[in-house]
């Protein structure tokens, strides 16, 4: 198979018009603040420490030391209720990182506080194979974690070794008993995966999806290599380099199995449904029943960050709080804000959000677009919609607009390219708190700050 003839030119694009989308006024003077919307949202809860600092990853996270894993926990809490103080009503949570189980007590007092001062529907955690025992277990459970999801990334010992995680999180075989004890201790048990990594060939990824489909975990996230600037250095010396002309190939196979392509026929296994672009939950023959699923700002119109380097979106305004684990703390104890930084969308910003986000979700109803936007939609954003529905990636049916198989790569090229920019961000951030770093991070934000300033600006094509 043969990518697209116009993945090229559509990804410079993209870099081109993503470059630019987190741009944020600092001046803390004018400084907005988000406020209560009138319908209850997601709360994202950021833990970011890590035993072992992965050298792809590119979210924001730091060396784990107990002790200030726990001034952080303390800060964390009493920033969650000055959001219950200021009237925000919370649906769901989501908490991710860095490794949010890293000390599981504080993480079960923060969703304790969390559970007594909203009444949420789900929770879902994040965590790493080494966390998978009866004592985590249960302790997710006391407090109504619904959702568990394990990075993995791959089975393969070779890749598991150049990606520094072998020694901490043990074999792909180890691993994967560890998935089989999970697997029915949670309503749903989410694998992350990564494909395209440096090194990784067709048949690396055919046989993890051939230890996916048996083990039959309830939900598979696939996500591509997305890796900052900073991250890439050190990624590029334990790993390689990743070919971005292989990621059509790995992504078709891995629609393929997923959909019950022909290995997963051969094994008899059940067939997983798209739930997003690059995640996938297994199909048991019930229409209807709810899916639990990764990506928290699918079908949410606002989303709320707690802790350092986390985002919010309220209102059509975007929001991060600061990076610096020390900062971030301090403004707490003195009954400051978080947030740092904050940036209004203008209307055409907030119809691609959600015309991106909307779809990566797999649809875009129309009923949504009238209620939002009405039929300025249609004028702003003809370019966009029609560019797209010519290219093959949407249809339109009668009641919104779809993605075909093609628009699903698409859409993975385009989140690939909006997480980037994420990602670029968080370069620069992180590159101001270097004093407070240590290791692995240290190492990675060892890079000048211009440098990195001119590798962003030389993918904005300027």
């Amino acid at each position: 198979m043969s990518a697209p003839w116009f993945e090229s030119s559509f990804v410079r694009v993209l870099q081109h018009e993503y470059a630019g989308s987190m741009h944020f006024d600092s001046a803390d003077s004018k400084l907005h603040q988000p406020q209560p919307p009138q319908q209850p949202c997601q709360l994202y809860v950021h833990v970011p420490f890590c035993e072992v600092l992965c050298p792809f990853c590119s979210f924001h996270r730091v060396q784990f030391r107990e002790e200030k894993a726990r001034g952080y926990f303390n800060a964390l809490r009493q920033e969650i209720r000055s959001y219950h103080e200021r009237g925000f009503q919370f649906s769901d949570v989501y908490v991710g990182g860095g490794t949010p189980t890293v000390v599981p007590a504080e993480l079960v007092e923060t969703l304790e506080l969390i559970r007594s001062l909203w009444p949420v529907r789900t929770i879902s955690v994040e965590t790493n194979p080494n966390h998978l025992t009866e004592a985590v277990f249960a302790a997710l459970q006391s407090v109504g974690v619904g959702r568990l999801s394990v990075g993995v990334q791959s089975f393969d010992d070779g890749l598991l070794r150049q990606m520094q995680r072998y020694d901490k999180y043990g074999s792909g075989a180890a691993i994967r008993e560890r998935l089989a004890e999970a697997n029915g201790k949670f309503r749903t048990l989410n694998v992350d995966m990564i494909f395209n990594l440096p090194n990784q060939s067709l048949e690396m990824l055919e046989r993890d999806l051939q230890t996916l489909l048996e083990l039959r975990v309830d939900q598979i996230s696939f996500y591509p290599l997305m890796t900052a600037a900073t991250a890439r250095h050190r990624m590029e010396k334990s790993l390689g380099t990743a070919d971005p002309g292989r990621r059509y190939d790995f992504y078709a196979r891995i629609l393929d199995a997923m959909q019950g392509g022909h290995s997963a026929s051969a094994a008899g296994t059940a067939p997983y449904v798209p739930a997003s672009t690059w995640c996938f939950s297994r199909n048991d023959g019930a229409p209807g029943a709810p899916r639990m699923i990764d990506e928290y700002i699918i079908d949410q119109d606002d989303y709320v960050g707690v802790g350092s380097g986390s985002f919010s979106y309220v209102g059509g305004w975007m929001y991060s709080t600061t990076f610096s684990l020390n900062q971030y703390r301090d403004r707490i104890a003195r009954g400051l804000p978080a947030i740092t930084q904050s940036k209004r969308l203008t209307l055409k910003e907030r119809m691609r959000y959600d015309y991106l986000v909307r779809l990566f979700g797999l649809s875009l109803p129309y009923d949504y677009i009238r209620r939002e936007y009405g039929r300025s939609f249609w004028i702003h954003m003809a370019p966009e919609v029609l560019s797209m529905r010519l290219l093959g990636a949407t249809r339109h049916d009668a009641d919104g607009i779809r993605l075909t198989p093609l628009g699903m790569y698409c859409w993975v090229l385009m989140m690939a390219e909006f997480f980037n920019a994420v990602n670029a961000f968080r370069d620069e951030m992180r590159l101001h708190i270097r004093d407070e770093l240590e290791g692995a991070a240290a190492s990675e934000v060892a890079v000048p700050l211009s440098a990195v300033r001119h590798a962003h600006s030389a993918t904005r094509g300027k």
